[in-house]
């Protein structure tokens, strides 16, 4: 049964810049993932369907091309940001896998061959699985922020660990408050408060073993404490992933680990 992870994927390309309060955020990535991954074992999943946070449609659409360039959707970085490669191979197969699953789960699906990788992708990978040697496919989230419909993507996906294939959500559950972040009120120990609250209510969700009770649990994640704090109204995006993550997850309780960013601590999530 390959794994599933709900990864914090860091600000735009700063991981791979060497900005340091992605330190931490960076050695998970090079360290803690791929052993999770099982990468460079014979255990190694044969592809890796990818849900980023960084594209948001009104079907579930998928990467279906053999080969996607990359989609640099950010702005005002060194030259050397738009120069990033990650050239590891797409799967139409994988993906006609995903779509089959979708619509066996009661959804709409849409084969997407156009849309390059968003950093969601590239730059969590070039630190994950530098030799870009597994095949990717890239998930959209959705518009509409429905969580039923999010955790039903990720009970599709469950499907195809059984073939092999992993799943990763990139976002960024435990907060994605650009404003937040920004003024430095993470650092204000009420805030820090309040999201400590909040992160043991998103854990203490995860964490349930039957995936009917997690499922129950993450379908009221805006009545958490706080939740319009870490994740501001029409901004649920970063944390859409965990919520298929989660439905991926399957009879098993998740594990998690945290890393400093921004004078807090922020969890990823897996099964493996």
């Amino acid at each position: 049964m390959a794994p599933v992870i709900s990864i914090s994927h860091g600000g735009g390309p700063m991981p791979i810049l060497g900005d340091p309060s992605h330190d931490a955020l960076v050695k998970s990535m090079t360290q803690k993932v791929p052993d999770i991954l099982k990468l460079g074992t014979p255990e190694a999943p044969r592809a890796i369907v990818l849900v980023t946070a960084h594209w948001s449609e009104r079907q579930p659409t998928i990467s279906s091309a053999r080969r996607h360039g990359l989609y640099y959707d950010y702005g005002g970085f060194p030259a050397e940001a738009y120069q990033l490669k990650y050239n590891a191979p797409g799967s139409p197969d994988v993906a006609n896998e995903v779509a089959e699953a979708f619509k066996s789960a009661g959804l709409r699906p849409r084969l997407d061959e156009e849309r390059g990788w968003d950093h969601g992708v590239f730059i969590p990978m070039l630190l994950i699985n530098p030799k870009a040697d597994i095949p990717i496919v890239q998930v959209s989230v959705l518009k509409s922020e429905d969580p039923h419909d999010h955790f039903k993507m990720g009970r599709a996906l469950a499907k195809l660990r059984e073939q092999n294939v992993a799943i990763i959500g990139s976002g960024f559950a435990t907060m994605h408050n650009l404003r937040a972040m920004f003024s430095g009120i993470t650092m204000d120990p009420s805030f820090q408060a309040r999201n400590t609250a909040w992160s043991n209510a998103v854990t203490d969700a995860v964490t349930e073993a039957s995936v009917d009770s997690r499922e129950k649990k993450l379908v009221e994640w805006r009545r958490y404490p706080a939740s319009y704090e870490m994740h501001p109204r029409g901004g649920a995006e970063h944390f859409l992933p965990l919520i298929v993550c989660a439905g991926a997850g399957g009879e098993r309780a998740a594990k998690f680990y945290t890393d400093e960013f921004v004078g807090m601590e922020f969890y990823s999530y897996y099964w493996d």
